[in-house]
């Protein structure tokens, strides 16, 4: 049961980088609109991939949400 506890640690702490690294992504792309973005017609390029990246960083927290909730199932077992 160790070998998997430190396996899914490992995915957790990845899991983290990846929302993190794609929270950045969004915030860095979100700094870069523009007047013309905000007054063009329809929804910019810009808008659309910051929606794409909320959708990234969303799947990602709920995958690192699942494995802290199968950290804690195991941890409970274990006892």
């Amino acid at each position: 049961m160790q070998p998997m506890l430190l396996f899914l640690s490992i995915l957790l702490v990845a899991a983290v980088l990846a929302v993190l690294f794609v929270l950045i992504k969004g915030l860095v792309n979100m700094a870069g609109t523009t007047t013309a973005d905000l007054e063009g017609e329809g929804p910019s390029q810009r808008a659309l991939k910051s929606q794409q990246l909320m959708r990234q960083r969303i799947l990602l927290q709920g995958g690192a949400i699942a494995i802290i909730a199968l950290i804690l199932v195991m941890l409970s077992a274990g006892r």
